[in-house]
């Protein structure tokens, strides 16, 4: 199994949630073993996808390098992690990915029209070897060994629209844009004017997020799905893992994770190369059940 990349440069427009300018955004095409890298041509600085770059988890991810941020960027990485890229080019020229319509189908959208080219280098995976966990009081998030890449997520609101909803996804680009892709950001009407009160969320509306009151879902279309809340926690985690470097094969499990404990279990999980290990992924000419690892010394 080859690298990817896209076959051609595709870009689109929309706002930024926190602070609701309109933001560029490009993908560009790269060579195999680039990975994936931000620019900001406004201020001409790149930052590397990995987990000593996350600057803040209070609102999502956000990466920054020398004073310069880009906030945000969860979506977009769901999408790509999907997609199976493994380098790319994510040009913009603010601090913030849009928001689109709150969930990651805009940039899946996009990267179906970009299309995927192989390159002529093989894939590398991680894979994880030892269980890793991370817990801030009753929640928690965990790494753990698995023969395929899987998630399994819990949350618990006191919201009689939420309470307690649990999912399990095994991950696959189908899985990806049947179960997961269309799941929107949410956030509670308190918290959304406390927010815009200290300057952030001046770009969320029900155009790009669930909103709730004390009792109910205030978007006139209502859910995608009856559990939409917890999948869209997990797109966010899926986006959060790409952090690793690298797709991964393990069993990602959370109760009420959240951006901060996922990059602490990215970095946690890579302290140690007896939790990991990178390998190659290939196809036996003479069995085509699919792919078989061999181990990459690094």
């Amino acid at each position: 199994m080859k690298q990817t990349t896209i076959a051609k440069e595709v870009e689109l427009s929309g706002i930024g949630l926190h602070k609701a300018v309109v933001v560029k955004l490009r993908l560009e095409p790269q060579e195999a073993g680039s990975g994936i890298v931000f620019y900001r041509e406004d201020t001409a600085k790149t930052i590397e996808l990995k987990p000593e770059n996350v600057v803040d988890t209070k609102m999502a991810t956000v990466i920054g390098k020398d004073g310069v941020v880009i906030s945000t960027i969860e979506h977009l990485m769901s999408a790509i992690s999907a997609s199976g890229i493994d380098n790319l080019r994510i040009v913009i020229d603010n601090d913030e990915i849009p928001i689109m319509e709150g969930s990651s189908a805009a940039f899946c959208m996009l990267l179906e029209e970009a299309g995927i080219k192989e390159l002529n280098a093989a894939k590398k995976v991680l894979v994880v070897k030892k269980a890793v966990e991370v817990r801030e009081g009753d929640k928690f998030v965990r790494l753990s060994p698995a023969d395929e890449c899987k998630y399994s997520y819990e949350i618990k609101f006191d919201h009689p629209m939420i309470q307690v909803q649990k999912y399990e996804f095994v991950f696959t680009r189908e899985n990806y844009k049947n179960e997961i892709g269309r799941a929107r950001t949410f956030g509670f009407l308190k918290e959304v004017q406390y927010l815009r009160s200290i300057g952030l969320a001046k770009g969320g509306s029900l155009e790009n997020a669930i909103v709730l009151d004390e009792h109910k879902i205030l978007n006139p279309e209502g859910l995608r799905f009856d559990d939409e809340f917890v999948r869209h926690k997990v797109l966010d985690a899926i986006g959060d893992m790409t952090l690793l470097g690298t797709h991964f094969i393990g069993h990602y499990e959370a109760s009420a994770g959240s951006h901060k404990l996922n990059h602490l279990l990215t970095k946690k999980l890579l302290e140690s190369a007896e939790n990991y290990e990178i390998v190659e992924l290939s196809f036996d000419g003479a069995d085509e059940k699919g792919a078989v690892l061999e181990t990459v010394k690094v």
